[in-house]
């Protein structure tokens, strides 16, 4: 996959027998990515097969994203597409409001606190509930930075830098 694809999920199994996989989402807007009639690009890591499908229908159930495609009535439609990752073209990306971003935006930058001790960086954003929860690799033990206005004070996209106020509590400090 070339830099033109942006990963959204995986899919990691199939629900029901009416043609429904459950996907495993890493896109910040799900509504969006898989509306009816959204295209997606699967893949399969393994050997590299690649095709585009249309998405038919898109519901939550759980913790899963639940899709269903154009032309894949059934379960044996989807059964062999267990364990594939779906993309986004990037030209479907749609313009977003001053100060808001795309994971893939934030997923690598450099993490530091407002009085300049260096974190690390974001390797994963996950998506619990309330509020988004990033990821950060300090090297050592992974910390855990709440998405609210508290904590997250600056995101330089351009600059791939993130600066956080570390309210008490937030991470054990050993020094």
């Amino acid at each position: 996959m070339t830099e033109q694809w942006l990963y959204v999920g995986k899919i990691v199994n199939t629900q029901g027998i009416k043609g429904e996989v459950r996907v495993v989402s890493a896109t910040d807007f799900p509504e969006e990515r898989y509306a009816k009639g959204a295209i997606l690009h699967i893949r399969d890591q393994k050997n590299s097969g690649e095709q585009t499908l249309k998405v038919k229908s898109y519901r939550r159930h759980k913790q899963f994203d639940c899709l269903t495609f154009e032309n894949h009535p059934s379960i044996n439609d989807v059964e062999k597409y267990k364990g594939f990752s779906l993309y986004v073209a990037k030209e479907q990306l749609s313009e977003l409001e001053q100060g808001e971003f795309y994971y893939h935006e934030i997923i690598g930058s450099e993490v530091v606190t407002d009085t300049g001790r260096e974190l690390g960086r974001v390797k994963e954003i996950l998506s619990p509930g309330a509020n988004d929860v990033w990821v950060i690799d300090t090297g050592a033990k992974d910390v855990l930075i709440p998405y609210i206005s508290d904590v997250v004070k600056n995101v330089d996209v351009a600059q791939k830098k993130v600066t956080v106020h570390l309210i008490p509590g937030l991470i054990d400090d050993e020094d």
